[in-house]
């Protein structure tokens, strides 16, 4: 069987999670390309740059979560937004991730809490203790801040960029769900009472998330990840989204994960009619 070369960008700098991924990909016969630094690796979307940059694995098919771009190779992508936003426009990849108020418009009975889409300018007015967070990206650190004065000030961020705030929310333990054609594909535990703890996902977990599909799924792309949690109460919660190709895949299953990963930052030739309301 003859399958289109695919090949998984990877950035200069590895998490251990990263790591995993780069593994699992090889191990299911994908090309993978490390950067050596944040910007697109010499050569890479000219033509026939997949016969001859990079690290390769063996060759072969590697499931179906991927597909080939119009020159026949599909390329993807696993990396954070800043290397993400470079490299990804010259490979002709479209990165998939949540609306930036998908987290706001959800029902109350998903959130548990009150959450709003706003400005950080507008934020600046807040007199309260409120969680503050950028919505698809670190620019923002997620933080519990005191009052809207100990945000980042006007010198350093855009009064007019997006941001999320919300009531402070506890958990007692939380799980990472990765989505996958409005099913959860892979899960995984990430942390328990605020700190880092791995484990598998529970079936009340996995319940909560097939609840969220059901409730939300067409308002998110093919491929995502939503994180939930419980609190001491036992209320479960949406705690946000993240795009699956910037996200750790913790405990969760990496063949499934990757093969979010795969959807989640493809070929943009490649793009379902669906996916095309979300990429970044």
């Amino acid at each position: 069987m003859t399958c289109p070369p695919r090949t998984l960008v990877l950035p200069p700098r590895l998490t251990a999670s990263a790591r995993t991924l780069r593994a699992t990909a090889l191990r299911r016969g994908l090309r993978i390309v490390e950067a050596t630094a944040s910007a697109v690796p010499e050569g890479l979307g000219r033509p026939g740059w997949a016969e001859g940059t990079g690290r390769a694995g063996s060759t072969g098919c590697a499931g179906s979560a991927g597909h080939a771009g119009s020159d026949g190779h599909a390329v993807h992508l696993h990396a954070g937004p800043s290397f993400a936003d470079v490299v990804a426009p010259t490979l002709g990849i479209a990165l998939l991730e949540a609306p930036a108020d998908w987290l706001a418009r959800l029902p109350r009975t998903l959130t548990q809490r009150d959450i709003r889409a706003t400005t950080i300018g507008e934020a600046y007015r807040l007199r309260r203790p409120a969680f503050v967070k950028s919505p698809n990206d670190k620019s923002i650190s997620a933080l519990v801040y005191a009052d809207g004065s100990r945000l980042p000030g006007p010198d350093a961020v855009d009064p007019a960029t997006v941001v999320l705030v919300s009531d402070v929310m506890t958990f007692a333990v939380e799980y990472r769900l990765h989505l996958l054609d409005g099913a959860v594909h892979a899960a995984g535990q990430y942390a328990e009472a605020g700190r880092l703890r791995l484990g598998p996902a529970d079936g009340d977990a996995l319940a909560f998330g097939r609840d969220v599909l059901a409730a939300a799924g067409e308002t998110l792309p093919s491929a995502i990840v939503v994180d939930v949690g419980r609190d001491d109460e036992g209320r479960w919660a949406v705690i946000e989204a993240n795009a699956a190709w910037a996200s750790g895949c913790y405990s969760a299953d990496p063949d499934r994960a990757l093969e979010t990963v795969l959807r989640a930052a493809g070929p943009a030739t490649a793009l379902s009619p669906h996916d095309r309301a979300f990429v970044r």
